[in-house]
């Protein structure tokens, strides 16, 4: 969220997150407008998410690479607070794309505080 506090979703169809509050960016990959990161270089890169939610509607989301997606991040509880993180290392050649995706009829939760997280870095290059 710009500012303030409240609920993403739920909708009645996936949606691209994007993470507002970039917190760095070298070299401009990651493009908040549209929420998705797009490889300088070809590597290998190291990708997380958390979400976080509460309970009465899960908290599920997924990170994708060129359309496909790769893992999951989810909790689902009929009450209380929701919390749940993933990880991945990818190689990416450059162009690739990654971006998170919240699913449909799922909800998250968001604050000043920065519940919600998407972030990546490059671990070594490749040629």
């Amino acid at each position: 969220m710009e500012s303030g506090s409240g609920y993403i979703g739920p909708f009645t169809t996936e949606i691209t997150l994007t993470y507002r509050k970039v917190f760095t960016n070298i070299g401009n990959a990651y493009n908040p407008i549209t929420g998705i990161f797009t490889a300088p270089l070809k590597g290998a890169y190291m990708f997380r998410i958390s979400v976080y939610g509460h309970g009465g509607t899960a908290a599920t989301a997924d990170i994708y690479k060129n359309g496909k997606q790769v893992v999951i991040a989810h909790d689902n509880r009929p009450q209380n607070d929701l919390n749940s993180s993933n990880g991945v290392v990818l190689i990416l050649e450059v162009g690739d794309v990654v971006y998170v995706r919240l699913w449909s009829g799922r909800r998250i939760f968001d604050s000043q505080n920065n519940h919600n997280t998407f972030s990546g870095y490059l671990l070594f290059p490749l040629k």
